[in-house]
């Protein structure tokens, strides 16, 4: 996986011609309310990117204790750097 101080990004190739992503916040970040949060964001910046990404990966986005107070541009920021890493992006065109 790749990691930054927000997030942990895995991704592994599946053969379905489409996306799964996970989003998973543990028990150390906070209480539920946080905690879901946390994870709505994360979801919402898959969705609104979604076109970025190519097709055919599993994803699991671990949450970082970062997460709870970071604005949603440095989110997405964190998150889009690690998907590029790990090559699950489309070359961007220029």
């Amino acid at each position: 996986g790749h990691a930054n101080s927000f997030l942990v990004f895995y991704a592994r190739k599946n053969r379905l011609g489409i996306n799964r992503v996970g989003v998973t916040v543990g028990k150390k970040l906070g209480h539920a309310v946080v905690r879901n949060r946390v994870r709505r964001r994360l979801r919402e910046i898959y969705r609104l990117n979604e076109d970025r990404f190519t097709p055919g990966w599993d994803i699991v986005v671990v949450a970082r204790s970062r997460c709870v107070n970071a604005d949603f541009g440095k989110m997405t920021k964190a998150y889009l750097s690690l998907a590029e890493k790990a090559g699950v992006l489309r070359p961007e065109e220029r």
